[in-house]
């Protein structure tokens, strides 16, 4: 949730690459689609920016910090607990000020009438009585139903996205290439005995299969490397901490599980292979699908359904922002203090989010020496 806060400061603000409403409606997108929904955004903006090569330039800038991090760090084998130190903390607190920027300029922007109020606070209701990734999915595509039956009528569609276009025969190829992976990788795995292509099937599935991304791809990465060997529990687990710690998206723990299996391929070229097949699903999801959004987008009942759908984002959001983002990070006045410092700071004097994000470290590891 952090992440699209950045990207909002960004993409929209700073470089003016696409207005709120288009932002808006590419989150919306991306939290329906499975797989890690910043990454997919980042390749969405990155594509409709400049093609398929913007996509690959977007996804690298995003993730590959995270993913040098998380190698080198199985690579030292360092046994350090960066998930309790004292600067993580701290970004904690950052994140806690950036997702409420992101929630206050979301909601100024899209919730203009009572309707779309009533969604919003809907959403944040449901995700706070029962908050899964799933449920995500099920609270967008409800609102959206919604509007598209309720609010067609009051609703004008919107123009294409002028920037990038893409024959549809790209888009349906990139989907049959998704299902035809899914399906192929497990079969081609019980016919040829290698450790590579066992690899890559499982993190490709654990990139395909999860809703939100984030903590929820943790289950599934652990039931396919520690249950069957690969690595260890301890290690696995040391691994999580270090993947809290560092910027970038989560799924870049496959980095530190590939560099960390006790067979080959492992070490670098193992870091390598999970990280492609962990995020190469967003891809072909992202440019499987935006051939057809444009299309979309310019109709009246599918932009109706994408104004009640963004109202619903804008509650989850600030649902995240309560639970589990302020209750993980919020555990006494000071902390608190820190936050809306930051929050002050972003919304009313523009500090540059990476100058909030340092003060605050700097601010969790003082507080952790007291």
């Amino acid at each position: 949730m952090a992440h699209l806060g950045y990207f909002r400061r960004e993409y929209v603000e700073r470089r003016r690459w696409l207005d709120q409403s288009e932002f808006a409606d590419l989150v919306a997108l991306c939290q329906l689609l499975p797989g890690p929904s910043s990454s997919e955004l980042g390749i969405a903006i990155g594509t409709l920016r400049a093609g398929y090569l913007g996509g690959l330039a977007a996804w690298l800038g995003f993730t590959l910090p995270s993913a040098f991090a998380l190698t080198a760090f199985a690579l030292l084998s360092t046994n350090v607990d960066l998930a309790t130190a004292g600067w993580v903390e701290g970004l904690k607190l950052a994140a806690v000020a950036i997702v409420a920027q992101a929630v206050f300029v979301m909601a100024r922007t899209i919730i203009v009438d009572i309707r779309g109020l009533t969604l919003a606070v809907a959403a944040v209701v449901v995700m706070l009585l029962a908050p899964t990734s799933l449920l995500q999915v099920v609270v967008i595509l409800g609102a959206g139903a919604i509007g598209w039956r309720l609010f067609a009528t009051h609703a004008a569609g919107r123009e294409a996205i002028p920037r990038f276009h893409s024959r549809q025969a790209v888009g349906r190829l990139c989907l049959v290439v998704f299902v035809g992976l899914l399906i192929g990788l497990p079969i081609g795995r019980t016919i040829v005995a290698d450790q590579a292509l066992a690899v890559f099937d499982a993190l490709y599935r654990s990139g395909s299969l999860v809703f939100g991304g984030g903590h929820v791809v943790l289950p599934l990465l652990h039931a396919a490397t520690v249950t069957p060997g690969w690595i260890a529990d301890d290690r696995f687990l040391a691994g999580y901490g270090a993947a809290q710690a560092v910027p970038g998206p989560l799924f870049t723990f496959a980095a530190f599980l590939g560099a960390s299996f006790e067979q080959a391929p492992n070490g670098a070229a193992g870091a390598m292979l999970a990280l492609v097949a962990i995020f190469l699903p967003a891809f072909l999801l992202v440019w499987g699908v935006l051939p057809f959004w444009d299309r979309l987008r310019q109709s009246g009942a599918f932009a109706a359904a994408l104004r009640a759908a963004n109202a619903a984002v804008v509650g989850i959001l600030l649902a995240a922002l309560i639970s589990p983002i302020g209750t993980s990070a919020l555990h006494s006045p000071i902390e608190a203090a820190i936050a809306l410092l930051g929050l002050l700071a972003l919304v009313f004097g523009r500090v540059p989010p990476i100058l909030v994000v340092g003060v605050a470290a700097l601010a969790g590891q003082l507080l952790n020496l007291t």
